[in-house]
């Protein structure tokens, strides 16, 4: 983090990333002086209520941040920023896009947590657009513009008030990665899993809560000791709207999983927590476990981020694979879709073993017509076809074996959703290829 004595004294000329919070309610004109190689600018958590109609006197800006902020208009100022790339403008009190606020070449859109009812057209007349995350507004509609859109890769519109999914965007050729949980078209389906969940309820005074272990877009999970000795897992899962969608739907979700052994099941659900927050209690995993990779960066956008050092042995790689398939397959039984089957929401021991987690952005299939819902499988078919090619990728040594997971791969990628494997058929190939 920077701040403004430094940036007032000269002492970041030259900075390509600039990170504020101060407080401030305008852009400081210093800030002009960078505008020779500024190409990060991170105003979160100030008390900004627009910005400059000449912001684009930063003539290399890609990518500015501005959540939890007071903006109740996305600014204009941003459209006539020719290198801008990405908008982060989430938890604001943002009520309208004007057309005239998109920058030509946007490729990355995060606008959740706002008050929105409507984008414009023109949004689809961004022909680099690529990820957008649009959860915890108000749209009733997509434009239907975004149907021209070929090069769009993950949408978040859950926690909205759509009464349906347009056709349109289950065929997108590389749509892959889709929440749309927390709707009205939805809800029916999200609070009956809530209700018909048969897991024993731990109360939280039962429990001592321990260690914190890790936290997601959605919760806390916490080591915790059981009344018996036993020690579990517990998440417990935040109040808000995060950028997949509602907690809630993820709870939801996890109970409709049922078990799996490549899945981390709920095998108990929280009661009497002091605020009221739901959770779940699940097995530890052990310390071999490991995350497989690390979520997509500013210049991957779409696509994790792996270790350069991480190495697989074929075997390794082909069983890892085959698991995944077979936990996507299983579902799918279950009339979900996972929309976030990503290596950053893998565990993996390095031998094979694999658990797929995150169940944030799932959908239950049986609150669209079946056509949409084949296609929805469809595009969890598309993200176990990036995760194969990225595995790939790892392995030192190419096999006979790998030559074919890449052939299910490229059939996985398809552009045409209907053309893509089921994944319990990827699933049978891959164990059969995992068995030599």
């Amino acid at each position: 983090m920077n701040t403004l004595e430094q940036l007032r004294a000269g002492a970041l000329r030259g900075a390509r990333q600039l990170t504020l919070r101060e407080g401030l309610r305008e852009l400081p004109e210093a800030v002009y002086a960078l505008a020779d190689t500024l190409e990060v600018l991170d105003l979160s958590s100030n008390e900004l209520e627009d910005l400059p109609a000449d912001l684009h006197r930063l003539q290399r800006l890609k990518v500015i941040f501005c959540s939890n902020n007071h903006f109740t208009r996305l600014p204009e100022a941003l459209g006539r920023c020719e290198a801008l790339e990405m908008l982060g403008f989430k938890a604001n009190r943002i009520a309208e896009v004007p057309a005239a606020a998109l920058p030509p070449r946007l490729r990355w859109l995060i606008l959740t947590d706002n008050r929105i009812e409507a984008l414009p057209d023109e949004l689809g007349r961004r022909p680099r657009l690529q990820k957008m995350a649009l959860a915890g507004n108000r749209l009733s509609a997509l434009p239907a513009s975004l149907a021209a859109c070929d090069g769009l890769e993950l949408l978040r519109i859950s926690a909205n008030r759509l009464e349906g999914l347009p056709d349109w965007l289950l065929t997108l050729p590389r749509l892959t990665w889709l929440a749309h949980g927390g709707n009205p078209f939805s809800a029916a389906h999200e609070a009956r899993a809530l209700e018909q969940a048969s897991l024993p309820r731990l109360r939280w005074p039962q429990l001592d809560v321990q260690a914190l272990l890790g936290e997601g877009a959605s919760g806390h999970i916490y080591r915790a000791g059981l009344p018996d000795g036993a020690h579990m897992a517990l998440k417990v899962f935040k109040g808000e709207v995060t950028s997949d969608g509602l907690p809630v739907t993820e709870l939801a979700a996890s109970l409709q999983a049922g078990t799996h052994p490549q899945l981390i099941p709920a095998i108990g659900r929280l009661t009497e927590h002091p605020t009221d927050a739901d959770g779940l209690l699940m097995p530890l995993v052990g310390p071999e476990f490991r995350v497989l990779a690390g979520p997509p960066s500013l210049a991957s956008c779409t696509r994790d981020v792996y270790a350069p050092d991480l190495r697989l042995a074929p075997q390794a790689t082909l069983a890892l694979a085959a698991g995944i398939a077979d936990a996507l397959a299983h579902l799918h039984a279950r009339g979900l879709s996972h929309g976030d089957l990503y290596a950053h929401n893998i565990l993996h021991d390095g031998q094979g073993q694999a658990r797929l987690g995150d169940f944030g952005a799932a959908s239950f299939l049986g609150s669209v017509p079946p056509q949409q819902a084949s296609r929805l499988r469809a595009l969890d078919v598309r993200a176990l076809g990036c995760l194969l090619d990225e595995l790939q990728g790892r392995c030192d040594e190419q096999t006979p074996a790998l030559d074919a997971m890449a052939l299910l791969a490229q059939a996985s990628l398809c552009a045409n959703p209907d053309m893509r494997p089921a994944a319990s058929a990827l699933a049978r190939d891959l164990q059969r290829l995992a068995a030599g």
